[in-house]
């Protein structure tokens, strides 16, 4: 593997802070989610800190039906994915903007169209992650059925997919106002799309020009079999959620395994696993930042956290000093399921103990250190080929992200491990994954 490579590097955005008792902290702003603003200024840092891209998630359903987590976790509200980064396009000039939409709850012609949209006007930044959508509380809003099968999910997703990738191809670089000028479309560079498909037909083209990265960027995270080869077929990002060096080591072998079959080069796809960091002038600061945070969470919202990607309706019938009891395959998130159990039965964790590990990132890879500590950390798992980059759940806005960027950075740049400036002006210049295979 060479190492003239540099890290990906990604700012998860996320109201006040991925700590779920984030919203709590004397620093805190509370009303982070729905204040443009903040959000603007979060993406300003990023970029400052010449990150590839900001990411926003999404769930197109409240957040909690458990009254404990609905009045306790501030993460019931939020901006509209789409809408918000259209703001922070004209409120940056480099960095990615890359948002979460469902394939079950749209339908491919609209939301290809608006993420070419977006793509456009933003230069060619944009990105769209993937999402098939575990919640009942979103099946709830939109299918009167419920909650398809996970299997069902991903299937439909694969149509959705290509659905979405061949209108964006569809339109060629010239097709609208061309050169010689006489007419207003080349129709030889406009190529309508006739599909008709198990979950779709779509006969259309796009009204929008390709922008200047071709086409936006494609992020998945799933992390079954299905969820792995959607992702190795489609995806220029990868998210992941690796607790050891050994899950991540096994999950990015995995991943680019898969490549070849659909024709693809390992470096086609940059594997980018969470990190929530908490950085600290000395390790005992570090260390005294994130136990005020662990401090400030109920045990009620630790544990109703826990038991929602568990997907199971209660854990209060179990001792919450006792081990987690035995778990039945879900139909949501499995992949975070067996995180979750394989953590508590590694680290021999009591319900209590594991709610409140699991509150501070939702089972991603929590790094507690010094500016070269956590330098160390990451280093080590991107030359062990376990991660291409890392998502960057800073604990508590804006300040976590500040100290990542302040500290952090330099020490990876002094590493020759991060970049001095922007390659590029669009997102896959930056990421470094070449123009799109036209289909």
């Amino acid at each position: 593997m060479s190492f003239d490579r540099k890290m990906r590097l990604g700012a998860f955005l996320m109201a006040g802070g991925h700590h779920i008792a984030a919203w709590r902290h004397p620093d805190a702003h509370a009303e982070a989610g729905v204040d443009i603003d903040h959000f603007i200024a979060l993406a300003r840092i990023a970029e400052r800190g010449t990150f590839d891209m900001v990411f926003v998630e999404d769930a197109a359903a409240i957040r909690e039906r458990n009254p404990d987590m609905a009045s306790q976790a501030a993460r019931s509200t939020a901006f509209e994915p789409l809408s918000l980064l259209a703001a922070l396009a004209v409120n940056t000039s480099h960095i990615g903007l890359v948002a979460t939409a469902s394939t079950t709850y749209n339908e491919p012609y609209s939301l290809a169209r608006a993420f070419a949209s977006l793509d456009s006007l933003s230069g060619g930044r944009a990105g769209w992650n993937l999402v098939t959508s575990a919640s009942e509380l979103e099946a709830e809003n939109f299918a009167s059925s419920g909650l398809r099968p996970h299997s069902e999910r991903y299937e439909r997703a694969e149509e959705f997919a290509d659905v979405a990738l061949a209108l964006w191809d569809g339109v060629e670089h010239g097709a609208y106002l061309p050169e010689d000028a006489t007419v207003f479309a080349n129709r030889a560079k406009l190529h309508v799309l006739r599909h008709h498909g198990k979950h779709f037909a779509v006969e259309g083209v796009l009204e929008s020009l390709p922008s200047a990265q071709g086409r936006p960027i494609m992020v998945q995270a799933g992390a079954s079999d299905v969820g792995k080869d959607l992702a190795a077929r489609t995806a220029d990002i990868v998210f992941a959620a690796s607790q050891t060096l050994a899950e991540a080591k096994a999950y990015y072998a995995d991943v680019k395994s898969r490549l070849a079959k659909y024709g693809r080069k390992p470096d086609d796809v940059k594997i980018m696993p969470g990190i929530s960091p908490v950085v600290g002038a000395t390790e005992a600061e570090a260390k005294a930042k994130y136990r005020a945070l662990q401090e400030l969470i109920p045990d009620a919202v630790g544990v109703a956290l826990l038991a929602s990607y568990l997907s199971i309706q209660d854990l209060s019938a179990y001792p919450l000093d006792g081990p987690l009891p035995d778990m039945p395959q879900t139909n949501l998130i499995q992949s975070r399921q067996q995180l979750i159990i394989d953590l508590g039965r590694r680290e021999n964790l009591s319900i209590r103990e594991l709610a409140r590990h699991f509150a501070g990132a939702r089972g991603h890879w929590q790094v507690v250190g010094t500016p070269t500590q956590v330098a160390d950390a990451m280093e080590e798992r991107f030359r062990e080929g376990a991660a291409d980059g890392f998502n960057v759940m800073a604990p508590l806005f804006p300040s976590g992200l500040e100290d990542f960027i302040t500290h952090v950075v330099p020490e990876l740049r002094r590493r020759g491990l991060f970049r001095e400036e922007y390659e590029g002006r669009t997102l896959r210049a930056n990421l470094g994954v070449g123009a799109p295979s036209k289909r």
